[in-house]
């Protein structure tokens, strides 16, 4: 980063891979211009602009642990993500950042880990299920759960069915709201189907993000198997504007989400105010 961190890098779109079956979510490639470097870790964000449209926070789900172009996956619900959804490759845009704190994995070393997460909610646990895998030795069994409201929502398909699951001691469980016809997986929703798979909470991590509502029913199921606060970790989604805690959209209480979060476990979620 510059020594402006509200100056955005010039960076241009590689590649686009369409999602869902609805188009509704795309993840964009993306490389920063000439000598120009950008070092982020698992579980922190970026904000993009699209000249004349304005900007927006996005998690980076490409790994840190890996070389190469970062990633994005953006789901289409507002004005900037839909000029980045009618983008095409070679399209520049601009990159702040990073922002936000990350995912403690120095502390996760030894321990089980269990990922479940929802919808675009994969985007951002993607990026520390890979940082995990490639240091595969350092963790004991991972369990990914992930669920969306129907087989052709479902993101990151190829690394699903024919990547996560070939890794050794690694477990992943698929779940829709509702069937398409077609699908032959569990049919329930994301909570409820953590509470059938009932994974250990002795010596584990779950980490969960996601809808919000989502997120605080698969707390809820988490509680009742055994996993205590500080167990639990997961992401605010909130507005994010600076990035830099200065304008004050993101603040609970005495924390802002952009520079104490956005990762924070449970235990640290319960001291803030109802607010979140």
């Amino acid at each position: 980063m510059g020594t402006n961190p509200l100056i955005p890098q010039v960076a241009t779109i590689q590649k686009i891979v369409t999602e869902t079956d609805s188009g509704d979510v795309k993840t964009f490639i993306v490389e920063m211009d000439g000598r120009q470097t950008f070092s982020y870790q698992p579980g922190q964000c970026a904000m993009l602009s699209v000249l004349g449209e304005g900007e927006s926070m996005i998690s980076i789900c490409s790994s840190d642990s890996r070389k190469g172009p970062l990633e994005f996956s953006i789901k289409r619900v507002g004005r900037v993500t839909t000029a980045l959804h009618e983008a095409e490759p070679g399209h520049k845009i601009g990159v702040r950042g990073p922002y936000g704190n990350a995912f403690p994995v120095d502390e996760w070393t030894g321990k089980n880990l269990l990922f479940v997460g929802g919808g675009i909610g994969l985007a951002p646990l993607r990026a520390v299920i890979n940082h995990c895998l490639d240091a595969r030795d350092d963790f004991g069994h991972i369990d990914i759960l992930y669920g969306a409201r129907s087989p052709g929502d479902l993101c990151f398909k190829r690394e699903l069915r024919d990547n996560w699951p070939l890794i050794e001691d690694v477990d992943v469980h698929l779940t829709v709201d509702e069937s398409d016809g077609n699908w032959d997986g569990a049919v329930a929703l994301v909570p409820h189907r953590l509470e059938e798979i009932a994974p250990t909470s002795a010596n584990t991590v779950a980490v969960t993000c996601g809808p919000p509502i989502m997120i605080k029913f698969t707390i809820e199921a988490l509680k009742r198997l055994g996993f205590t606060d500080s167990q639990i970790v997961t992401t605010l989604e909130m507005k994010m504007q600076c990035g830099v805690g200065i304008c004050g959209r993101c603040n609970i209480g005495g924390r802002y989400v952009c520079v104490d979060g956005p990762v924070f476990t449970y235990e640290q979620l319960r001291s803030l105010p109802a607010e979140y």
